[in-house]
């Protein structure tokens, strides 16, 4: 939420030489920190290796930071991604862990990168969920448009890294926040964080939540650990070993069933999954980072990390409402384990240089992991059953049988290489080389399949003056069709798609650094997908292709001392350019789950002294849900508001109002059910700092 700070100030000490040292007593004053959604100042990993600000790199770069997600009264990670971002939408549901987003109109796990202190998450069979809580949170870096070159196949449509706390060297942080709500949540989160001594520094946050839910049998709880040991073991070498941890429980609820279409309010609040259902994702990420200064111009990073992922539901997924007997029809009964772990090694050198007195720095390094990763499933998740439409009654998932339909391991490396030549104080060129390769082994059915893709992007920025930035980028990206992890036989034969895009775009500082603003332009071009073949629709090969194009724009300014507002949107127009499927021929329309519009805003007022206002609103235009058009969900438009009152320096108490309208409305599902968002909900927030 947007917050009023106390910051301290000590008054200047003041001397005359006539009539002596005369000395002043200390004051304090209380200024403002409303937050941000936009600084072009900050350095971003998201948008390049080489330590570059939002500013200096030619791409469509965001750096959230805290501050601004704490302020604005966003606990949940997916939350602060959407309401803070440009041009994203969220599309999560169960099935995919509840982390799908839509980025320049690409769509999943597959075209929006996840990544933990710039770790790439893979999904698996389209499910992740960690990190979930932003208590752990220290910044999430975004990068609109193809990443491939800095994260390996896959980011077509952009990449999202989120940053944990870490350990304080200079100074200390010790915080407790407790949360008391409607529909019964409750939370308490603990943080502290500092040096112990002269080589070793520590962080650590722990936070608890749990809900009754909003409906019926959707109760909800999570638990996180994000622990860190930093040694300055010699002045030139630092290691920190960190261990992060998630259990998390998000609830049960897969849908609503539609009635004509539309969701019919007097089951809003019903759930018509069983009364046993189970949703559980266990995460643990274990990495020792170093980082090496041999000289002043050469800097080593090796990060070594252990990830571990254990997901687990029972669920009855489906849901067809009957207008002729007026009930609901329950379909897929699927139960499913996922034990996934992935090893690796990421390390790089950073050289800075001046050929011929101009600036030059280079990263070059490699990435390599492994991946094993085992399905176990009740396929083809038989079993089905009839509730009555406004009251139904739970029922019991039931005996059932399981067994692996998935037994994989991935092992992967990757060599890359990014440079930076700033030619002048105006001009500065960007440019960047990956190549991955990939091999999939799988152990039934038997076989293996490798994926080689070469990444690059080259970009210049013009920076007619200090504060201002005009930038071009062309980019080579790729993906896979599906899932690697869980690659069936019959697509071992396919290969990457690739994706291409042109980016031009402006940055600037105004009202003397009071507001920042950035505007871009793009178009992405994506082949190979998986599509008939229009003389034979009953072959199916890649000769598809999908686009999108578009404007993105941000602003952020101090409209007065006391008065912010941030401002975001994208307007976007994606298609399939040629798409023939077994349903027919969908060249030209727009795919499932990719809105023409998106937009938010934000809005924070100190009216008066210890007490802020805020609210901001969250637009996400009309999608489809299917690839023939004929199906859509409609647009929405989401309010949260709070109020914020510092009764003293080191403590607040937040009320925040989520969908303060209470708007009826749906983020994700197709032409049968809908998930459909939480209602008008609020929750009392109390921080102290110590």
């Amino acid at each position: 939420m947007l917050a009023v700070a106390a910051l301290p100030a000590s008054a200047q000490q003041a001397a005359t030489r006539n009539a002596g040292e005369v000395m002043l007593d200390p004051i304090t004053v209380k200024g403002l920190s409303l937050g941000s959604g936009l600084d072009l100042r900050a350095h971003s990993n998201a948008g390049s290796r080489l330590g570059l600000s939002v500013l200096q790199t030619p791409a469509s770069v965001q750096v959230i930071e805290a501050e601004t997600i704490r302020q604005r009264g966003q606990r949940d990670v997916n939350q602060a991604i959407v309401q803070n971002g440009t041009g994203i939408s969220f599309h999560g549901s169960p099935g995919n862990g509840g982390t799908s987003f839509s980025m320049r109109g690409f769509n999943g796990h597959g075209s929006v990168t996840r990544l933990y202190d710039g770790t790439r998450l893979y999904p698996a069979s389209g499910t992740i969920s960690f990190p979930f809580d932003s208590w752990n949170v220290e910044r999430i870096e975004v990068l609109n448009g193809p990443a491939s070159v800095l994260y390996g196949e896959g980011a077509v449509g952009g990449a999202i890294n989120i940053v944990p706390k870490r350990p304080l060297t200079d100074r200390s942080r010790n915080e407790i926040r407790a949360t008391l709500g409607t529909d019964g949540q409750r939370g308490l989160a603990l943080g502290s964080a500092g040096p112990i001594n002269e080589v070793l520094a520590y962080s650590i946050d722990v936070s608890g939540t749990a809900s009754d839910g909003w409906l019926d049998r959707n109760d909800t709880s999570s638990r996180s650990l994000s622990a860190a040991l930093r040694w300055q073991a010699t002045e030139d070498l630092a290691l920190t070993l960190s261990h992060d941890h998630g259990d998390n429980r998000p609830g049960t609820y897969f849908g609503t069933p539609l009635v004509d279409g539309r969701i019919d309010e007097r089951v809003r609040r019903r759930n018509f999954n069983v009364e046993d259902a189970l949703v559980r994702y266990k995460d643990s990420y274990t990495q020792l980072r170093a980082e090496w200064t041999p000289a002043d111009n050469v800097t080593i990073r090796s990060n070594s990390y252990y990830l571990a992922s254990d997901r687990n539901w029972r669920n009855v997924e489906d849901y067809l409402y009957r207008p002729d007997t007026g009930d609901v029809l329950r379909q897929f009964y699927i139960a499913i384990n996922h034990d996934l772990e992935q090893v690796g090694n990421r390390t790089d050198a950073t050289i800075s240089t001046t050929p011929g007195g101009m600036e030059n720095t280079t990263t070059i390094g490699f990435d390599v992991n492994r991946i094993t990763f085992r399905n176990t499933n009740n396929s083809p998740y038989p079993g089905e059953s009839v509730v009555d439409f406004p009251n139904p009654r739970p029922g019991l998932f039931g005996p059932h049988q399981m067994a692996t339909t998935a037994d994989t391991t991935t092992d992967q490396y990757a060599l890359f290489l990014d440079n930076r030549l700033k030619i002048n104080e105006q001009w500065s060129v960007v440019g960047g080389l990956r190549h991955d390769n990939l091999r999939v082994t799988r152990v039934e059915p038997a076989f293996t399949r490798s994926f080689d893709s070469v990444s690059w992007r080259l970009g210049a920025v013009y920076s007619p003056l200090p504060d201002v930035a005009i930038y071009a980028q062309y980019s080579r990206a790729a993906e896979p069709i599906g899932n690697v992890l869980s690659l069936s036989q019959s697509q071992a034969d396919l290969k990457l798609a690739k994706a291409r895009q042109q980016e031009i775009g402006v940055k600037f500082a105004f009202l003397d650094g009071r507001g920042d603003a950035t505007l871009s332009a793009y178009r992405i071009v994506k082949n190979d997908l998986l599509a008939r073949d229009p003389d034979d629709p009953a072959i199916t090969r890649q000769i598809g292709q999908q686009s999108s194009k578009g404007i993105e724009a941000a602003v952020g300014f101090d409209v007065a001392p006391n008065l912010r507002i941030d401002v975001n949107g994208a307007l976007l127009s994606p298609r399939y350019d040629d798409y023939v499927q077994s349903g027919g021929d969908y060249s030209g329309n727009r795919p499932p789950n990719a809105p023409r519009r998106v937009a938010n805003i934000w809005g924070s007022w100190a009216f008066a002294e210890d007490w802020t206002v805020r609210a901001g609103a969250h637009y996400v235009g009309e999608v489809f849900t299917n690839d023939a058009n004929t199906t859509s969900r409609p647009s929405y438009t989401v309010v949260n508001a709070g109020l914020q009152w510092v009764p003293r320096d080191n403590m607040s108490l937040d009320l925040n109002i989520y969908n303060l309208t209470d708007r009826l409305y749906a983020t994700s599902g197709g032409s049968n059910q809908w998930l459909l968002a939480p209602p008008r909900s609020a929750a009392l927030d109390l921080r102290i700092a110590f």
